[in-house]
């Protein structure tokens, strides 16, 4: 049994699948769905399915029960591109869906099946547990959990179904606010900035637009406990591309790696934009990611063989050599601009030039580069334990920690761990003089 985490996605076989909500109850906890399409609204009301509507029109999307649906994904009218397994509380429960105990959903199909723990939840009373969805001529799956505080009107709304307009409820009257006048002598606190955006977010659904603030969030907190929440950086991403990461890109961790790494792009880089690098014994520079283009490079560019992008992958090579692209990256470096380079490298391991690579990351302390490792690979480090512990640097700019089981950590201590150093390094390197 495969669990998705948040964000996470799987490819379905397109036959019938069986998806069962636990938790889901009628009358407390109601468990609906919604075929959308590609501007992600129904067609009309008869796409909702739920208590009082079990099927859709043609019968491929049903209610089988309180908790179960059956989707028979060949039987999907051609102009769905979308199937929304949705949960809503019942206006006479209290609290939220985050008090819902054992909520998730069991996909299966044929003779697998796939879980989808809710998670991330917090006031909201009506999520999209899980999206059914078309990626070219197959089907796949998407572990989502964001929802929506107001509850069932609000889910209802942003799918498109039509609902009568409620009554207002009643409230005794707020007393009026006393009136204080201002002293001129005191000045408001400055306000806080909250967490950035880019262009190209707006191009997002409403649901993967959630998911993408609730990082944004994380990443920003860490930055403003760090005192780092008006820093800007120029973002690069390295992924190991050598044989042995045939599992990390097989079961796609090396796509979720990627997902969650966008958020740190938008809150540090001045355009929100990722640039990336795949490597193995030589390396290619792969075009910047930006946040609305996501799904289409990571399908494009994530893989260990062949050709995609103009990019023969053989070229690259099976086995390690990490100078080349440690020597690219710096190369790529204008120290006299001053601006800070913040290096996220991911790998399982296997670092043999120990001598020549010490050496070089010696060399790089007196660049305004920042390089953060990442273990991904249940591997013996080896040097990278000790890169993050040499001596003779001008300044300590190095971290790593290994995270083997990266679907298991959640968002805040990932960003906490992944950027707890970085704000670190650049009051070090400020007081060094290697940034302005």
């Amino acid at each position: 049994m495969t669990e998705l985490s948040r964000g996470a996605n799987a490819p379905l076989s397109g036959g019938t699948v069986r998806i069962a909500v636990a938790g889901a109850r009628p009358g407390a906890v109601d468990l609906m769905a919604f075929q959308l399409t590609g501007d992600r609204v129904v067609r009309d009301d008869a796409d909702f399915v739920f208590f009082n509507q079990p099927a859709s029109p043609e019968g491929a999307v049903r209610l089988v029960d309180g908790a179960t649906l059956t989707l028979d994904l060949a039987a999907v009218p051609p102009a769905v591109q979308t199937v929304a397994v949705t949960v809503a509380l019942d206006d006479g429960q209290t609290g939220s869906l985050a008090t819902v105990s054992g909520l998730a959903v069991a996909i299966t199909d044929g003779t697998s099946t796939l879980t989808a723990p809710a998670s991330g939840l917090t006031t909201e009373r009506a999520a999209v547990l899980v999206e059914v969805y078309r990626r070219g001529e197959a089907w796949k799956v998407r572990s989502v959990s964001a929802g929506w505080a107001q509850g069932l009107a609000a889910l209802v709304r942003e799918h498109g179904v039509s609902v009568d307009d409620e009554p207002a409820a009643s409230a005794p009257p707020a007393a009026p606010a006393p009136v204080v006048s201002p002293s001129p002598a005191a000045a408001a606190p400055p306000a806080v900035d909250g967490p950035r955006s880019v262009p190209g977010e707006e191009r997002l659904s409403l649901v993967k637009r959630q998911a993408l603030d609730l990082r944004k969030k994380e990443v920003h907190k860490v930055l403003l406990t760090k005192g780092a929440a008006q820093e800007r950086a120029r973002i690069v991403l390295v992924i190991d591309k050598t044989g042995s990461m045939y599992e990390e890109f097989q079961s796609r961790l090396v796509h979720r790696v990627v997902e969650r790494m966008v958020p740190v792009a938008i809150q540090l880089d001045d355009d929100g934009s990722l640039e990336a690098y795949l490597y193995a014994v030589k390396f290619a520079k792969l075009p910047d990611l930006h946040v609305a283009d996501l799904e289409e490079w990571q399908e494009t560019y994530l893989h260990l063989n062949g050709k995609h992008g103009g990019i023969d992958y053989k070229k690259i090579g099976g086995y390690n050599d990490e100078i080349p692209i440690l020597t690219e990256v710096m190369s790529s470096v204008d120290a006299r601009a001053g601006k800070p380079t913040l290096v996220l490298f991911f790998t399982d391991g296997g670092f043999a030039k120990k001598k020549a690579i010490t050496k070089l990351m010696s060399g790089a302390s007196s660049l305004p580069i920042f390089w953060q490792f990442v273990g991904i690979g249940r591997n013996d480090y080896g040097l990278l334990t000790s890169l993050d512990e040499m001596e003779g640097r001008v300044v300590d700019n190095v971290g790593f920690f290994a995270l083997d089981d990266i679907d298991r950590v959640d968002d805040a201590e990932l960003y906490r761990r992944l950027l707890g150093e970085f704000p670190d390094w650049l009051r070090a390197a400020r007081t060094a003089g290697i940034l302005r």
